[in-house]
Order: C-alpha cells, then structure tokens, then sequence
C-alpha cells in the first residue's frame, strides 16, 4: 500500500495515478530570482512545470539515470518525496507506459516578492499506466483521466528557468477539469 501512496506522490503532477492527494505544506521561498513582473514570473512558472512533466513523462524506472532530470526541476519535500518513490518503483522492477498532457495551465497566486507561486492545472493521464514487477497495474482503478492539480514553485536563482516545483497537490476549484 505504501508504494501506491508514494506513487501518487512521485507522479500526480504528470502522471497522477491515483486520486485524491493529500495536500502538501505552503513552500518555503528560497532566493528570489529577479522577474520584472508578476506576468513574467508565472511565464518562468509555466516553463519549469511544463519541462517537470516532460522529464516524468521521459522516466524510465528500469534506469535511475533518468531520474536526474525529474530531480533538476524540484525542491524541498517534493524532491525528497519523489527519489524516495522513483528509488522503490525501480527496486520494485516497475514500468512505466504513456505520457501525460497538460490541457489547462493557470496562474493562481504570487507573493509579493514573487519568490513563490501556484498555478492551477488539468493534466490528463488517460494513457498513462504503471505496472509493478509481476504486470500488475499499481494505477488506481477509480482515477480519473483528467487530474485537477495545484502546483507550488518557489523561486531559486541556480534554476534554469528560475523557479523549482516545491509541491503538487490535488485541488478543487478554477479551472474545472
């Protein structure tokens, strides 16, 4: 049971296999990366969640290698929680099939240093699957194809893009997916 909660944890936010994730702690802002607007902050935001899904979507859990690029774009207990998880699913012999799509992206909130910030988000993870060593699906039988995210970064000037996801949770609300 413990290895299906991790993997909600590890994969929600692009993978998001089960339903129902708990809600994770506000993000502790690190340094502030310069932006010149609100605009351009949530520009930078959208840019690391959206490489975020595209190195989920890239795993391979037969091979650890790539999980280091899952690992460049998180911060805090998200980083902490997903090698925790990607190290149990490859230890367990798990796969990986499918890729998921972000269909909906939204500015939520910004502090007003814009050092962290959330966006809300829709992810379909239709065709998304995970199966652990023995071929069976470890994807919760009841989740849906869509998935209502909120996703919280916080600024960190060493970022590529200058923001680092801190926390990705289920939500309820604007934008209904």
């Amino acid at each position: 049971m413990s290895s299906r909660l991790g993997l909600a944890a590890v994969l929600i936010c692009a993978t998001a296999l089960v339903a129902g994730c708990a809600p994770q702690p506000d993000p502790t802002p690190t340094r502030t990366a310069a932006f010149a607007s609100e605009d351009e902050a949530f520009a930078a935001a959208e840019e690391t969640y959206r490489a975020y899904v595209d190195a989920l979507n890239n795993v391979d859990l037969s091979d650890p290698a790539t999980f280091e690029d899952v690992y460049k774009w998180e911060t805090g207990d998200r980083l902490s929680g997903d090698k925790k998880a990607l190290t149990s699913y490859y230890a367990q012999g798990a796969t990986m099939s499918g890729a998921s799509r972000v269909v909906v992206l939204e500015p939520v909130e910004a502090d007003g240093a814009l050092s962290s910030l959330a966006l809300a988000a829709c992810v379909d993870v239709s065709t998304v699957d995970i199966r652990d060593g023995n071929g069976a699906s470890l994807v919760a039988t009841d989740r849906p194809d869509v998935q209502s995210i909120r996703v919280e970064l916080t600024s960190d000037e060493t970022a590529e893009s200058g923001f680092l996801v801190s926390s990705v949770a289920g939500r309820s609300g604007s934008p209904s997916c």
